[in-house]
């Protein structure tokens, strides 16, 4: 958990604060599932290496989430047949439901890791008929509130009570956890990705997912992980309860043509398909 040097927990600037360590076998995987042409038998070997955490990933990596066609017996055919980007984000989200711990089963923690997840399987979904990597599309939406939920850990009471009486944007409530804890959950999220030494491209993810989009930028992987997470929460999957959530068809008009036209035509069926894959993980 966080720990402060005062009781003062929610007014100490972030220098003050020591963060909870992130289980160190999924960051290890993920700086060596970053380089080129990594040999598939160093990448299982580290996975193998701590066998609770290889346990995990082969248990998810042979669920629904990932629809193999036949069970993998090892880790190494598990990553051979996910390559190393699909297996990067399976292991951030192992890794993520570790550094949780007990808290996953409080339901303000829930709700913003199942906002997490539904992001994550809507940037896939999109990304699959688009030029960006739809592995790195799923786990850009999955790491892309990691600063909520380090939030939800560090400062339960006070911010589930924010969470639990909030109404408005999910933008419009950087304002009030900026006056809670003198940063919001895109600035803890940067820390994060500092302290666990994440590789860099984390970095516009995590900290300009609320961030307007200009009419003239282009379509990458920000803009993808930004509507994809108020996608989410139009679908039912908002962090808060009182999140105001823009409408399905609008925020189909912020994706490319190419990409839109392979989403589903409303709302409910989409939100079908991500609730079955966030069913999956939950039963993984």
């Amino acid at each position: 958990m966080f720990l402060a040097e005062n009781q003062q927990i929610g007014r100490l600037p972030w220098a003050h604060l020591r963060l909870r360590p992130f289980p160190q076998i999924a960051l290890r995987v993920v700086h060596l599932a970053n380089k080129e042409d990594v040999p598939l038998h160093i990448l299982s070997g580290l996975i193998a290496s701590d066998p609770a955490f290889a346990a995990e990933v082969l248990t998810v990596a042979n669920s629904p989430l990932f629809a193999p066609r036949t069970p993998a017996d090892s880790v190494f055919q598990a990553v051979a047949r996910m390559g190393t980007r699909n297996v990067q984000g399976l292991c951030l989200a192992v890794g993520v439901r570790a550094f949780l711990g007990r808290s996953l089963s409080q339901p303000a923690t829930r709700a913003v890791w199942h906002h997490n997840l539904a992001c994550a399987v809507i940037a896939e979904r999109i990304a699959t008929r688009s030029s960006l990597d739809k592995d790195i599309a799923f786990t850009s939406g999955l790491m892309h509130d990691i600063g909520r939920l380090a939030l939800v850990v560090f400062q339960p009471d006070e911010y589930t009570a924010l969470l639990e009486t909030f109404a408005g944007t999910a933008a419009s409530l950087l304002d009030r956890e900026r006056e809670l804890f003198g940063f919001d959950h895109c600035e803890a999220g940067r820390q994060l990705i500092g302290a666990w030494r994440l590789p860099p491209w984390f970095e516009p993810v995590v900290t300009e997912h609320h961030s307007a989009r200009k009419a003239s930028a282009t379509w990458q992987m920000t803009a993808l992980t930004s509507v994809s997470c108020r996608m989410a929460d139009c679908l039912g999957h908002a962090a808060f309860a009182g999140c105001r959530a823009p409408a399905y068809q609008e925020l189909l008009a912020e994706i490319p043509a190419p990409e839109r036209v392979r989403l589903p035509a409303t709302a409910e069926q989409l939100a079908e398909e991500v609730r079955e894959r966030i069913h999956n993980v939950e039963s993984a």
